[in-house]
C-alpha cells in the first residue's frame, strides 16, 4: 500500500498527484478526466479532456473545439504507474465511474449515478475499491423511487386522459438524459410527441450514436400549435410557465424529478402533475452501491452529506464529507435554491 494518498481534494477539484490529473475539476487544469457531460461535471477551460467514447459527442457539442481523448468502458490505461479505467454509472448515456489504482490502493470516483437500468444508459456496474467517492444528491430515507415501468404507466395515463379532452401535456425534463428516458417510456399510439429545441438537439446527437428514440416533431416558431391538441410536449424545466409554453392554448403541465417526492414542491411550482423519477440513485440505491464496493473509506459529496455520512458511520462504515463545487444538475437542482430549474 502506498504511504501517500492516491487522491487528494483541492480547490480545483479531485486530484491524483502521481498521475497529475483531475476528475471533474471545477477550475481550469491541464488534464481532466470527465465522468459525464452535464455542465457541473464537464466545464470549459481545461487544456485536455478524457471521457468515454459514448459521452464524447455530447461533450463536443457542449464544449466546442476541445482536445478530447476517448476510452471505452473497462479499457485500462496507465499514467505514471497509476492504472485507470472508466466503468458504467447508469446516470446518462456515456456516464462513468472512474477507477484509479496504485500499489494496492484503489479509488473510485462515482460521478453521478443511478442503479436502476433505464434501458438507454449503460447500466450501472459496482466496482470494488478501497476508497469510494460517492454523490448523495438524494441521501435521505424519504427518497425511494418506484420502478420505471410504474412511472411510465403514470405518465401515459395522464397524457391519454389529457389527449381525450383535447389538452396538450407538457413535461419539464432536463434536456440530456431525463428527456430521452421519458421519451423512451411514452406510448406513441396516444398522440404526436413534440420537443423543445434544447431537447431535440440532444435527441439528434444520441440518435446519431444509434440510440433508438420515438419520432418527434421540433417546435418551431411557425409550427401550428393548435393542430397538435393532445400532443405530448417535452421541454426543459425553465420553459414551464414561460411564453413558449403558453403558446399551447390548452395544456397541462407536469414535471419529472426526484424532488417531486417532497411535499409542497409541486404546489410551489404551480404544476398540474409531478412524476417522481430521477437519474440519481435513491436512498436504497446509494446504500446498495456503497456496500457493493467493499470500500474501507467512503467520501460523500453534493447532496445531503451531513445526514448521509452520519447514517453510514452509524452502520459501521468509515465515512467523511468532501466539499465540492458540483451542483444539483441533470434536472435535479436543489428546490430550495434561488432561481433553480427543477
Amino acid at each position: 500500500m502506498s504511504t501517500d494518498p492516491l487522491i487528494t481534494f483541492t480547490d480545483r477539484g479531485i486530484y491524483c498527484p502521481r498521475a497529475d490529473l483531475y476528475i471533474d475539476p471545477w477550475k481550469p487544469v491541464a488534464r481532466a478526466l470527465i465522468t459525464h457531460g452535464h455542465a457541473d461535471h464537464a466545464r470549459a477551460g481545461h487544456a485536455r479532456y478524457m471521457c468515454t467514447t459514448s459521452a464524447a459527442p455530447v461533450m463536443r457539442h457542449r464544449l466546442g473545439n476541445i482536445t478530447l481523448d476517448t476510452i471505452d468502458y473497462g479499457q485500462p490505461f496507465a499514467v505514471n504507474g497509476v492504472q485507470i479505467s472508466f466503468h458504467p454509472a447508469g446516470h446518462v448515456i456515456g456516464s462513468a465511474q472512474i477507477r484509479l489504482a496504485y500499489k494496492g490502493e484503489i479509488w473510485v470516483v462515482s460521478g453521478d449515478y443511478k442503479t436502476e437500468d433505464d434501458g438507454i444508459s449503460e447500466a450501472f456496474e459496482p466496482v470494488r475499491c478501497t476508497h469510494f467517492i460517492s454523490e448523495c444528491t438524494f441521501g435521505l430515507p424519504i427518497f425511494k423511487w418506484e420502478p420505471q415501468a410504474v412511472i411510465a404507466e403514470q405518465i401515459n395515463t395522464w397524457w391519454h386522459k389529457n389527449a381525450q379532452a383535447g389538452v396538450s401535456s407538457i413535461i419539464g425534463a432536463y434536456s440530456l438524459g431525463k428527456a430521452q428516458r421519458i421519451l423512451s417510456m411514452l406510448d406513441t399510439d396516444i398522440s404526436p410527441i413534440l420537443t423543445h429545441g434544447a431537447i431535440e438537439a440532444s435527441n439528434e446527437i444520441l440518435r446519431a450514436q444509434g440510440v433508438q428514440l420515438p419520432p418527434t416533431t421540433l417546435v418551431t416558431p411557425d409550427l401550428d400549435r393548435k393542430a397538435y391538441k393532445g400532443a405530448m410536449i417535452l421541454a426543459p424545466p425553465a420553459a414551464l410557465g414561460s411564453n413558449w409554453a403558453r403558446g399551447f392554448p390548452k395544456h397541462s403541465s407536469g414535471f419529472a424529478s426526484g424532488w417531486m417526492r417532497l411535499r409542497g414542491v409541486r404546489r410551489r411550482r404551480a404544476l398540474d402533475q409531478g412524476f417522481v423519477i430521477s437519474d440519481h440513485a435513491d436512498w436504497d440505491g446509494l446504500l446498495d452501491a456503497i456496500s457493493a464496493t467493499g470500500a474501507e473509506k467512503i467520501y460523500v459529496t453534493h447532496g445531503y452529506t451531513d445526514i448521509f455520512a452520519r447514517h453510514l458511520n452509524s452502520t459501521g462504515c468509515n465515512a467523511a464529507i468532501v466539499e465540492t463545487a458540483f451542483e444539483f444538475d441533470g434536472g435535479e437542482v436543489d428546490p430550495t435554491a434561488e432561481g433553480d430549474a427543477s
